[in-house]
């Protein structure tokens, strides 16, 4: 059985490539790997750096920052790329469990 440290070394860094807004609170998303993964935020958008992604219109303004290789929101929101991928769980899940 694989420890933590296993797979963290384990671990390939992969970047967003590209996003399409399927909805509100909902991306498709590319990665660097080539994999492809509908993600839905809703729920994992937590503090005054997200508020304004809950306008619909705001939300719309993602694009890819080929620079920090994830998506970006014009008030300088972004998230981590291991987490969209899926690698890694939002730490506001680790805290409330």
């Amino acid at each position: 059985m694989k420890t933590r440290n296993d797979q963290l070394i384990d671990l390939q860094f992969v970047d967003v490539t590209s996003v399409e807004v399927l909805g509100h609170y909902r991306l498709q998303l590319g990665f660097s790997d080539g994999s492809t993964r509908e993600v839905d935020l809703t729920g994992d958008l937590h503090g005054p750096v997200f508020e304004p992604l809950a306008d619909p219109d705001f939300f719309r303004q993602v694009r890819v920052d080929p620079e920090l290789g994830t998506v970006v929101w014009p008030n300088g929101a972004d998230l981590d790329p291991l987490v969209l991928h899926g690698d890694f769980e939002p730490a506001s899940r680790l805290v409330s469990r």
